[in-house]
């Protein structure tokens, strides 16, 4: 089973040479912590930024720079700050080749549900409606379970959706899956998970073929 760092380190190597990202709030931030050394990437906030690095060394942290999430982040050589009318033109002129998004809920078919849950108090969605109705490759890291042990990849979202149909690809705790047609196809198992137990964590339908790897962390 994977833990957060593990999700983040497993999606980044979906993330290729001279790719410009948008990380989401959560577990899609860590993600620029393991991308590669050797590959050019360009990470972008919706809050203006372009050109982010990994998260600050404690007692290094610039409190004038940070992400969409308000979390204090680095930049990178050459990066740039600029406002959120050029950042959203990015986003919806589709520049943005790869988001990564957390998620509350991921239906069968695509759907996600990550910005509101009923009667509790929210900001608002934010720039997610923006991502998931520009993006044309979205991956969602998330727990496959709630704390009460009820999946989070369901035949249809339970909570008010963020995108319909947008999502691509999720990587849990447990499992690689990508969203197709017929469901979610299983692609790899976490380290010490068996298919059997991901089978019982998920809510909808699940397309297991072949043999199905480890994840390669």
């Amino acid at each position: 089973m994977l833990d957060k760092n593990g999700i983040a380190k497993r999606i980044a190597k979906e993330v290729k040479d001279g790719y410009y990202v948008n990380l989401g709030i959560g577990i899609p931030t860590l993600v620029a912590n393991f991308v590669r050394d050797d590959i050019s990437v360009e990470f972008q906030s919706e809050n203006g930024v372009l050109g982010m690095g990994p998260f600050p060394y404690e007692g290094e942290e610039d409190a004038d720079i940070i992400n969409a999430g308000k979390q204090t982040i680095t930049t990178l050589p050459g990066a740039s700050f600029f406002d959120s009318v050029t950042s959203f033109g990015m986003i919806r002129g589709q520049h943005v080749d790869l988001t990564i998004l957390g998620a509350m809920e991921v239906s069968e078919n695509g759907d996600i549900a990550n910005w509101k849950i009923p009667g509790k108090m929210v900001k608002g969605m934010g720039g997610a409606m923006d991502l998931v109705a520009s993006a044309e490759n979205i991956i969602v890291a998330m727990m496959h379970t709630n704390r009460e042990g009820e999946s989070k990849l369901l035949r249809k979202c339970t909570l008010p959706l963020t995108g319909v149909g947008c999502v691509k690809k999720i990587v849990t705790n447990l499992a690689v899956l990508e969203v197709t047609p017929e469901g979610f196809r299983l692609l790899e198992r976490a380290p010490g998970i068996s298919i059997d137990e991901i089978k019982k964590a998920t809510e909808g339908t699940l397309i297991v073929r072949g043999d199905i790897p480890e994840m390669a962390i």
